[in-house]
């Protein structure tokens, strides 16, 4: 299945915070669809590049992948992106779940030293129509119950009415995520139990991944 690009907007990029990262989980093997989705390319470049330009064009300071499947093809492909601020950290445990990456980025986020982000914005790699203006939606909106603009932030998009990704994690809510992050849920029970404010995106986007080609 053919999917469109990004969709664009006429407003100018939206200005990068450095304490927001871009956490972009891109470790899978794409078992269905027939090889890891980071390298999947419908004509308009690798999703994995695509994905991190999303996030930095839509306001995150930088991005940090996690890879796991193919990682040094994909780590190859980060290394060329010279204009973008963009880092990897491989997942050991991939194969065991999208919790093991998200427990990997938000462990490699928490251990930066002095320049640990106040939020993460995470992210999934086959996701390609979702663009910039997802992104700086969802950095931008104040929705009922989303917790504050920093550490305590909890925002996630939804896209008519269903909530998806990407989520907006301040640094609060990590060391809960990383408590119950397990094979493929995630951070779905923590979630469904903070109930985060959900940012409407679907005049933007489907928000729908793409599991076959």
């Amino acid at each position: 299945m053919s999917m469109p690009s990004p969709p664009r907007s006429d407003r100018p990029p939206a200005r990068a915070s450095a304490r927001t990262t871009g956490l972009l989980l891109a470790a899978g093997a794409g078992r269905r669809y027939g090889g890891p989705k980071a390298l999947a390319d419908d004509g308009s470049g690798p999703w994995v590049v695509r994905a991190v330009r999303t996030l930095h064009d839509g306001g995150c300071g930088d991005v940090l992948v996690v890879t796991g499947a193919a990682a040094e093809e994909v780590e190859t492909l980060l290394a060329d992106m010279t204009d973008t601020r963009v880092s990897a950290v491989r997942c050991g445990t991939w194969e065991e779940g999208m919790g093991e990456s998200l427990r990997a980025g938000l462990t490699a986020l928490a251990t930066r030293g002095r320049s640990i982000p106040t939020q993460a914005l995470v992210h999934l790699v086959d996701l390609p129509d979702v663009g910039p203006d997802v992104i700086a939606r969802l950095l931008d909106a104040r929705p009922a119950g989303a917790g504050g603009v920093g550490g305590d932030a909890l925002v996630r998009a939804a896209y008519r009415g269903v909530p998806g990704h990407p989520v907006l994690l301040g640094q609060d809510h990590w060391q809960p995520v990383l408590d119950v992050a397990r094979g493929d849920a995630g951070a779905r029970a923590y979630l469904r139990r903070t109930r985060p404010g959900l940012v409407e995106c679907g005049d933007l986007a489907s928000g729908t991944d793409v599991d076959t080609p």
